[in-house]
């Protein structure tokens, strides 16, 4: 029988362990290190891989497009159009952004509202506000100045809105919004300003048959594909060119002698009160009283010593389609009295529209003023 002993562990030893156990450890964490460090490496090369797959995939942008890192970082299913860089240069598209500039300058001179760039000037809404405020002779209730993004995404629901609302009866196509207008896509500013300048008759010659290439950019399973599409901007002479009409005396008169302005307002209420006040009616405010065009129809009847049917216009109209066909019907009974063809337009005077209304009672005053 052969015996065995175990020697007591020695201090020593003991140390000699503990230090063994700490450098295994130690080995254990560079290790699972280097195995994280492979794992990324790995899992780069992967998604490197997959990147040149969907660039070799995709079509490629034509030439000159830079895609913005907003349009990196589309949503799925998502998309975004940008001007082709051609069509930026195309010198009728150049001409009617000019014409456009020009129009606003004039409308807004009074205001001190200089515009260069459409891009850069009307993308945060002050002068579309002011602009449509002019042309519509409307105020809207919005701030004044806005830095904001939020205020001034705010501004232009407001002032979209408006406009929508008067271009949508009249069967425009709303091609603007205000995430378009305000992420400066010139198409979309293009868009609305020729149908503000149509719908608002501006005295201005708009180029014909100007179109550009748009491209559009969307992502399709994680892969941006590309794609050109025309967009017509304007079309016929017929449709799209508005002569210029000759400036006339309420013209001067707004203009260069606003202090005459109450004078000449007065008189035309004391004219159509004289013969309103047969039917017990008053008039006070010339532009809001005649907007919804019941008191015209009610005036060239008494003017014209007839009654008119009520089955032919709205008494109490709610709509603004309802209105303009008041002051439609109006302006037919004034052709049918021997009066020329009003030059102020229907909506006009319903979007009260001060200096229309009274080209509109000026040429009743003038041809009715001795009547009893």
């Amino acid at each position: 029988v052969v015996s065995t002993t175990v020697d007591p562990p020695t201090p020593h030893s003991t140390r000699d362990k503990k230090q063994n156990l700490q450098a295994l450890q130690e080995k254990r964490h560079k290790l699972r290190k280097h195995v994280v460090f492979a794992v990324c490496v790995l899992s780069l090369v992967s998604d490197l891989h997959e990147e040149g797959k969907n660039a070799i995939n995709a079509p490629l942008l034509p030439s000159g497009v830079d895609l913005l890192p907003e349009d990196m970082l589309l949503e799925e299913n998502a998309e975004r159009s940008m001007l082709d860089p051609t069509s930026r240069e195309d010198p009728k598209f150049k001409d009617l952004q000019k014409v456009l500039i020009d129009w606003i300058n004039n409308e807004l001179e009074e205001d001190r509202i200089i515009v260069k760039d459409l891009e850069e000037d009307l993308y945060d809404g002050q002068v579309l506000q002011k602009l449509y405020e002019k042309l519509s002779g409307r105020k809207l209730n919005v701030a004044e100045v806005t830095q904001s993004e939020i205020g001034q995404k705010q501004k232009l629901q407001t002032v979209l809105e408006a406009v929508n609302e008067q271009l949508r009866p009249q069967g425009w196509t709303i091609e603007w919004g205000v995430d378009s207008i305000h992420s400066k896509n010139l198409v979309a500013i293009v868009f609305l300003l020729v149908a503000l300048a149509m719908h608002f008759m501006a005295p201005i010659r708009i180029p014909e048959h100007v179109s550009v290439q748009v491209v559009v950019v969307k992502k399709r399973e994680g892969i941006l594909q590309t794609s050109h599409v025309t967009k017509e901007l304007t079309t016929t002479t017929d449709m799209y060119i508005v002569v210029p009409t000759e400036r006339d005396a309420f013209d001067t008169l707004l203009d260069h002698a606003p202090d005459k302005l109450n004078v000449v307002k007065t008189s035309l209420i004391t004219f159509v009160n004289k013969h309103l006040n047969k039917l017990n009616l008053e008039v006070t405010e010339l532009e809001s009283q005649f907007a919804d065009g019941v008191y015209l129809v009610l005036l060239m009847g008494l003017l014209e010593d007839y009654f008119v049917p009520l089955y032919n216009f709205y008494l109490t109209p709610e709509s603004f389609e309802q209105k303009v066909h008041n002051v439609a019907f109006a302006f037919e009974l004034m052709q049918d009295g021997g009066l020329k063809k009003p030059k102020a337009r229907p909506e006009d005077v319903v979007n009260l529209n001060l200096k229309s209304t009274l080209r509109v009672l000026y040429n009743l005053f003038t041809n009715y003023k001795s009547s009893e």
